[in-house]
């Protein structure tokens, strides 16, 4: 079990490859050309294309008290739609770094990281046998950046499970594996990422496993002070089939979500595998997140998948 400054170190580590700043920035907003992520926002960079940035507006819309709700709530269609034009556009721009400023955003990015990012994270490493502060906060970097899971099953493939060949061993593979992924990636724009898992493979030269304060990371100071304070470039990994999927009118289609509805049939529930997000696979998923103690919203994004193991 970690403890409460160990969850906020790992945190804080993400925090400065995302934003610069070990406690985030939480009006940060990002669009790079050939990102496959799009337009990105907040502490720890969710994004427009995986649907993720449009569950984080309207958690803060629906916040008492918010600032920036009616401002805001008229984009909630077009960022629920994944609308690209947002890339370019000024003005919802100007509006989210002005609403990081809104104590009622910082509780909404905190709440919505933890049950999105950190929760599944911690999950996911822990059923491989990863408890140490530093293995966690590798998990949880691959859950921020995107395609934890296609590399955590190369890594296995390649060198062995975490409980036959230790936790130690098993993470410093993966981060190896990992840094060679991102160095070689059909999308150039990953390369510049490879400092993420170089800063871990310094941490695991120095022993760092329960991540014990200070800590230097990419020239910032990790400390207590640090921690309770209140940039860089950033590139996603995240993959189409990392896509946050839900009901719509129209429905979502695609392989995504046939891989969705095969993991849901294997967990015993009567779906057709047709690639066709309907209402009965909104169902089905619901009826998962009731079994396994989620919110149950029939959302499948980060922790949805974790408890599919997709």
């Amino acid at each position: 079990m970690l403890t409460d400054i160990q969850k906020r170190t790992a945190q804080a580590i993400v925090n400065i490859f995302e934003t610069g700043r070990a406690r985030g920035e939480y009006g940060s907003v990002t669009v790079l050309r050939n990102d496959p992520g799009h337009l990105t926002y907040g502490r720890s960079q969710t994004t427009l294309a995986s649907g993720n940035l449009f569950l984080l507006i309207t958690a803060y819309c629906d916040a008492p008290g918010a600032l920036y709700a009616q401002d805001l709530g008229q984009y909630l269609n077009r960022l629920a739609g994944r609308d690209l034009t947002l890339d370019s556009d000024a003005q919802i721009q100007a509006i989210l770094k002005n609403a990081g400023g809104d104590p009622v955003m910082h509780s909404a990015q905190d709440q919505f990281f933890d049950r999105v990012y950190w929760t599944p994270a911690l999950q996911s490493a822990s059923e491989l046998g990863i408890v140490s502060a530093l293995g966690t906060g590798v998990v949880y970097d691959s859950f921020i950046h995107g395609s934890w899971g296609r590399l955590r099953d190369m890594n296995t493939a390649q060198n062995g499970t975490a409980a036959a060949n230790g936790e130690q061993k098993w993470i410093s593979s993966y981060v190896e594996l990992r840094k060679d992924w991102l160095a070689k990636n059909p999308n150039a724009l990953l390369h510049s990422c490879v400092y993420r898992m170089e800063t871990f493979e310094h941490l695991i030269g120095d022993a760092k496993w329960d991540l014990d304060l200070p800590l230097q990371i990419r020239g910032v100071t990790v400390d207590q002070a640090a921690l309770e304070d209140q940039t860089s470039v950033i590139v996603s990994a995240h993959s189409d089939s990392e896509k946050t999927l839900f009901l719509t009118n129209p429905p979502m289609q695609g392989d995504d979500i046939k891989a969705v509805q095969s993991a849901l049939q294997k967990a015993g529930f009567n779906v057709d595998p047709d690639g066709l997000f309907g209402q009965d696979t909104d169902a089905a998923v619901r009826s998962l997140q009731n079994a396994k103690g989620l919110k149950i919203d029939g959302i499948v994004g980060p922790a949805t998948r974790a408890a599919l193991g997709l």
